[in-house]
């Protein structure tokens, strides 16, 4: 049965998934966090062409779902994840202020679609350089950089 299971579990999750025979994927998690500190809830990206129920068996409360050929976002999950996260999680808090957005220099966050809503839904778009995330995007550095020493050791 093992071999059969998928496993998304929290860093406090004391029950033991791994087994010799549990095939790793990679997902692929899209994450924000605020100037102030706060973060969204993510979207994790599952590498199927649709989502399986049981993949979520102890679901996270406000956490969403996406799937992909490959695992990764592509336009029609950034979009996606900008009306269905982003702009309902920090819409009420901006007060009709304008929202910035910084993105990295992947192609899928700028879209034709994308533009024209947070056109209308008065966010701006910061897109990084390409290949410069890893110096420039505060995510990657304060957050993600640690995370994945850590993983490492």
């Amino acid at each position: 049965m093992l071999g059969s299971v998928k496993v998304l579990v929290g860093k406090d999750d004391t029950r033991d998934y791994r087994g010799a025979r549990v095939k790793r994927t990679t997902v692929t998690a899209i994450e924000c966090i605020s100037a102030d500190g706060r973060c969204l809830k993510p979207m994790i990206i599952w590498p199927a062409t649709t989502h399986r129920s049981n993949w979520t068996t102890f679901s996270t409360p406000g956490w969403h779902y996406a799937c992909s050929e490959s695992g990764y976002t592509d336009s029609k999950i950034s979009l996606e994840w900008l009306t269905r996260v982003f702009d309902p999680q920090t819409r009420v808090r901006a007060n009709h202020k304008p929202r910035v957005l910084i993105c990295d220099g992947f192609g899928t966050h700028e879209t034709l679609e994308i533009l024209e809503y947070c056109f209308a839904n008065n966010i701006t778009l910061c897109r990084l350089p390409s290949h410069t995330s890893h110096k420039l995007q505060p995510c990657d550095i304060a957050v993600f950089g640690p995370l994945k020493t850590a993983y490492r050791d």
